[in-house]
């Protein structure tokens, strides 16, 4: 089979929904673009993620990952390696919050490049679609991503505040 063949497979859980978000942030070479509730549960704190993310910023000073937000108070209080890479990478990476007016879309999803997603139909819900070399699917999913970022806020910043 050639690595550029589209292919569509569907999952059901919570431990396959992380394999598959972890397949799609090695996939990236030069945008990453998360959107989820909260990033609770699904590996944001782990080390493998954390080693691949900044693996994926180290690759190229071009290369951008924006993670969005309903909430994004886990990834500031509870992952402290996001925090970390966030600091180290604030030219490449932001986390964003997204304002009330949008907070109805439920659907959680993540998309490398333009090639490559995975998304879920609920934010309670670990069924879900990972995608490879499907650049009409991430085409609409990133301008579905971009058009949420557009409206929403800096959610996190690089420096620690304290007195």
């Amino acid at each position: 089979m050639n690595d550029d063949t589209l292919q569509h497979t569907l999952f059901d859980g919570a431990s396959d929904y992380i394999a598959a978000l972890d397949t799609v942030c090695s996939s990236a070479q030069r945008t990453l673009n998360i959107f989820e509730n909260d990033f609770s549960d699904i590996g944001f704190n782990s080390e493998a993620r954390y080693n691949t993310l900044r693996r994926f910023l180290l690759g190229s000073p071009n290369n951008r990952l924006q993670l969005l937000a309903h909430d994004p108070q886990h990834l500031i209080r509870y992952c402290p390696r996001m925090m970390m890479l966030l600091r180290e990478f604030s030219h490449s990476m932001a986390i964003f919050q997204t304002p009330p007016h949008i907070r109805n879309v439920t659907e959680p999803f993540a998309v490398a490049d333009n090639a490559h997603y995975v998304r879920r139909y609920h934010f309670d819900d670990a069924r879900g679609l990972l995608a490879k070399n499907d650049p009409q699917g991430a085409l609409i999913l990133n301008a579905r991503f971009q058009e949420m970022w557009l409206s929403s806020h800096s959610g996190a910043t690089p420096t620690r505040l304290g007195l």
